[in-house]
């Protein structure tokens, strides 16, 4: 109990500092979220490199909003952001198909766990085909970290990038918002080391997006690592939880339909 303690005390003082190039305090309901006790201490515990509070803060996601989390493996943010829009929000966490049928239980083990957890009563369950992703509603935010990569790896198909985009940009409601983090790879490297790497170059993933209709609105760089080369797996002991990773907002446009 002591050790959760502290960890409450040390939570919100981090979620009290600035949030990346937003240079503002975080709203009190992503502090709390962060703070939540229900949260596994091997999630909470990884929150000084994963930095959750800047992330949310950069994504806009308040109390209320329905969000979907696009491949959430452990739910290590879809327990977050439930308590971010609180019990008048939705959260709705997305296993596709592929990932069930050719991953390990264990990856996505803490998003089944997740389901029957009366701590996270609006979080729904969602799976479907990777390039079918929906929502019983129109959302405010998608979130996907630290996958979007996979989307060109063996085990999603690879999926159809173009179809996967249109959805997410389908289900969002006009003026909403896509947050995509991933690892990092090199500049000019395209789509090279998606499958051995687990890294995608940030300016290929850019202009895919941007292909479905998506505005880029900006980026933070809290979980940029410069000494980082690019050249290790993101697995490798040596850089695993220290990769450089770049944190990108996308808008649909208030116009589009």
């Amino acid at each position: 109990m002591y050790g959760r303690v502290l960890y409450l005390v040390a939570a919100l003082s981090a979620a009290a500092s600035p949030i990346g190039a937003a240079d503002s305090a975080v709203p009190i309901a992503i502090s709390g979220a962060v703070a939540d006790l229900h949260r596994p201490p091997e999630q909470a515990n990884l929150d000084a490199q994963r930095k959750p509070a800047q992330m949310i803060g950069f994504a806009g996601v308040k109390p209320r909003d329905r969000v979907a989390d696009f491949m959430p493996g452990n739910a290590y943010f879809t327990r977050i952001l439930s308590k971010v829009v609180g019990p008048t929000g939705k959260v709705y966490a997305f296993i596709p198909e592929e990932e069930i049928k050719n991953c390990k239980p264990s990856e996505i083990a803490g998003s089944r766990a997740i389901e029957h957890d009366p701590n996270y009563r609006n979080v729904v369950q969602l799976s479907g085909p990777v390039n079918q992703f929906s929502a019983p509603q129109k959302l405010d935010v998608i979130w996907t970290a630290q996958n979007y990569h996979d989307l060109h790896d063996s085990f999603l198909g690879p999926a159809d990038i173009k179809s996967v985009n249109k959805a997410f940009f389908d289900s969002l409601r006009p003026g909403g918002v896509l947050i995509i983090i991933d690892h990092a790879a090199v500049a000019g490297s395209g789509l090279r080391d998606t499958e051995s790497l687990h890294r995608i170059d940030p300016s290929n993933a850019r202009r895919e997006i941007e292909g479905a209709g998506f505005v880029f609105e900006g980026e933070i760089d809290d979980l940029k690592n410069h000494n980082d080369d690019h050249s290790r797996s993101v697995f490798d002991p040596a850089i695993r939880g220290k990769t450089d990773q770049f944190v990108y907002k996308f808008r649909k446009p208030d116009k589009a339909k």
